[in-house]
């Protein structure tokens, strides 16, 4: 059975409950959340997140890409290492964008997925 956690960002429904988000749903949602925080944005965990945001003005090249392929596998290994096994992430920069592609499996099901975003 798959776990239940706070929906993030955190809302109330419709019904006044508090939004929820289980299974597959729950651990991308997990992911996005430490990409897009940056370190020492949360008060008491202040090495939490990836800091993703803050590359938006940096200039975009391979280098960038390599940089942050590594901190990305990093913060994910530290941060959901009990819950997924980080198979690949492969960052490149096209143009003005950064394409970000992870390939996790998850430790509870044995299940592959992926998540792709561009900044």
């Amino acid at each position: 059975m798959d776990k239940t956690s706070f929906g993030f960002p955190f809302k109330i429904g419709s019904r006044g409950e508090v939004s929820s988000k289980t299974g597959d749903e729950n651990i991308k949602a997990k992911i996005k959340q430490i990409l897009f925080t940056s370190p020492g944005e949360r008060v008491n965990l202040p090495d939490f997140g990836c800091g993703l945001m803050n590359l938006v003005f940096d200039p975009n090249n391979p280098i960038l890409a390599t940089t942050t392929e590594f901190n990305i596998r990093k913060s994910l290994e530290k941060w959901m290492g009990n819950e997924i096994l980080v198979e690949t992430v492969d960052v490149t920069s096209k143009e003005e964008v950064l394409l970000v592609e992870i390939i996790y499996i998850r430790k509870d099901t044995l299940q592959r997925d992926r998540v792709k975003l561009g900044l």
